[in-house]
């Protein structure tokens, strides 16, 4: 049975969630706070944490990067904000998707099992692009000499565009393959990802790039 953790301050909602993840089949673990959900992610290791931004001390974004970088778990924000600042820092703290209040509560079970069914997907186990290693069964990525995990779409990213270095995926090709085809958001969700990695690569290797092919999308490709 997968697990959710739902991180929430208002009891009702966590409540009301609660009760549709249960009748879906999913094992529900719920904390009031982000306190709360750190000290209980090595008991229950949930399979998605579902985090609410506004809640009072450490708030969703600094729970999100939190999880991140310590446990690596896939996390899901939802937020009564809807502007698209908001959706980029969300993205850039390391969210898998987004989900704005008020939502139906069926939404949350279509993204969650998204989320899950990526997250599942089989892979190629090892790809080497330059001296960048992509490991599919470990999700991390290497130069030889260090090892590095990344967020769970950062790495789909990647290891898609490695799937065929040099080749010119679309933006289009890329949302469907990562975010999945019923994906409803925009592509600036794309750009955020695209400048994270950039970010994490840069200093890592040294000879592999991705490069924009402007009104086109990107590529991977290894400097010789």
């Amino acid at each position: 049975m997968r697990t959710i953790l739902l991180v929430d301050d208002d009891p009702n909602i966590l409540t009301l969630m609660s009760i549709h993840l249960t009748k879906a089949g999913y094992r529900v673990e719920k904390a009031p706070d982000a306190e709360s959900a750190l000290k209980m992610i090595p008991c229950v290791w949930p399979h998605v944490v579902v985090v609410d931004v506004m809640m009072p001390g450490m708030d969703g974004f600094s729970l999100t990067q939190k999880i991140r970088d310590d446990f690596d778990l896939p996390v899901i924000m939802v937020t009564a904000k809807s502007q698209l600042e908001d959706k980029e820092k969300g993205f850039l703290a390391g969210s898998d998707d987004y989900v704005v209040k008020p939502f139906e509560p069926q939404e949350l079970l279509f993204r969650i099992g998204a989320v899950l069914r990526r997250s599942a997907q089989p892979n190629e186990m090892r790809k080497q692009v330059g001296s960048l290693v992509i490991n599919r069964k470990k999700f991390d990525i290497s130069n030889g000499a260090e090892t590095k995990w990344l967020p769970l779409k950062e790495f789909e990213l990647l290891a898609l565009l490695a799937s065929s270095p040099g080749t010119v995926f679309q933006r289009r090709t890329l949302m469907e393959q990562v975010w999945g085809y019923d994906y409803e958001g925009d592509e600036q969700t794309l750009s955020v990802h695209i400048k994270r990695l950039r970010e994490r690569l840069e200093g890592f290797v040294s000879d592999v790039q991705i490069i924009t092919i402007r009104g086109v999308g990107y590529k991977l490709e290894a400097q010789s």
